[in-house]
């Protein structure tokens, strides 16, 4: 059995290419989704809150970069200085990537109940926080 660090690093790279690959046709990114999520949750947030909710998913300049790309793509808007929102264009055509993502989630959660996705998230979760809180190198 290969150790949980090889199958973490594959699943990632597996998700990321797979998302990447059906967010093409909407000029998106796997990280530039994640960035119009965290808008749309918050339609106060500023660029700071972005960057510290996806930190642990991609470094300062991509996720930077992901921000001006949307930006550039009317997907979303500055409402006020520091501030991003989506925008009409933008909330719309989330709807229509959402459908595909969620048909993207269902195809690799094929064959895993809820209960073992639970339980994977868990020891996930667990893991992470033994090795960030709790252990020194």
């Amino acid at each position: 059995m290969k150790p949980i660090g090889y199958w973490l690093s594959r699943t990632d790279k597996a998700l990321t290419c797979h998302m990447n690959a059906m967010l093409t046709e909407f000029g998106l990114t796997r990280t530039s989704w994640q960035v119009l999520n965290v808008i749309e949750k918050d339609p106060q947030t500023t660029d700071t809150e972005v960057l510290t909710v996806l930190a642990a998913n991609a470094d300062l300049v991509t996720l930077t970069t992901a921000i001006g790309t949307v930006m550039a793509d009317g997907w979303i808007a500055r409402p006020e200085p520091g501030r991003l929102a989506l925008t009409d264009d933008g909330r719309a055509r989330l709807t229509d990537v959402a459908e595909r993502v969620h048909a993207f989630r269902d195809l690799s959660a094929t064959g895993i109940t809820h209960e073992e996705y639970r339980i994977a998230v868990t020891v996930l979760e667990r893991m992470t926080h033994n090795l960030e809180n709790g252990a020194e190198p």
